[in-house]
């Protein structure tokens, strides 16, 4: 939170909350990744999303999920918290992608817009993170989908391909968050100049100088 001043969000995760993907991220501990494993997972993100509430930012849940009400459950949480639910539609891990979770809700829209309906229905503004690049996979259409479905935004991480932003910008009204290499003055007015209302700096919002730089570029661009 040392950089929260110089952001307008947060996005915390993301998080496995239903026993499938948790049972992916107990997996990948034991190859020596980081995983959110707590244990009652909906709890804690009402435990964390306490913290933010009087923050002067719009937080967000990143998860994780294969069944609905897990999902339910803690987007009724966000709702009560103002905050943003996002469904993890990203993560490539192939314990995530095997459990049916991450990128594999890219090539099953049917399950995606189940997921942001679900979602949406208990009251939670909803976000798509969505990875470019994805073979068989045009997000442009994918957004429409979602839009449909409930969804508010999608978060966009462009990979090679940062001129998607502006295909998925053009294509929809959601809220386009751009995402993937944003660290100079020159990556956000790039995606920016492509439509994207947003952009998230992924890692380096650890390092509180480089998130006020973004911050000092999205300034200089808004006036």
């Amino acid at each position: 939170m040392s950089a929260g001043e110089h952001a307008g969000g947060v996005f915390l995760g993301g998080i496995a909350i239903d026993e499938p993907t948790r049972e992916a991220a107990r997996a990948m501990v034991d190859r020596d990744r980081e995983e959110f494993l707590p244990a009652d997972p909906v709890a804690w993100v009402d435990d964390q999303l306490s913290e933010l509430d009087d923050a002067f930012l719009r937080p967000a849940v990143n998860v994780r999920a294969v069944r609905l009400g897990p999902l339910r459950d803690v987007a009724a949480v966000c709702a009560a918290h103002d905050a943003i639910l996002e469904v993890n539609a990203h993560c490539r891990q192939d314990e995530l992608c095997d459990a049916g979770a991450g990128e594999t809700l890219l090539r099953d829209t049917s399950r995606l817009c189940e997921q942001v309906r679900a979602a949406s229905d208990e009251g939670a503004a909803v976000s798509v993170k969505v990875r470019a690049g994805v073979q068989g996979v045009h997000l442009p259409v994918l957004a429409q989908a979602i839009e449909r479905a409930g969804a508010a935004a999608i978060h966009v991480d462009a990979m090679d391909s940062r001129r998607v932003v502006r295909d998925v910008a053009d294509a929809t009204a959601l809220f386009v968050v751009a995402n993937n290499g944003v660290r100079t003055r020159d990556d956000v007015f790039e995606y920016l100049s492509y439509g994207a209302d947003a952009v998230s700096v992924g890692r380096p919002s650890r390092d509180p100088e480089r998130v006020r730089a973004v911050y000092a570029a999205v300034k200089e661009w808004l006036l």
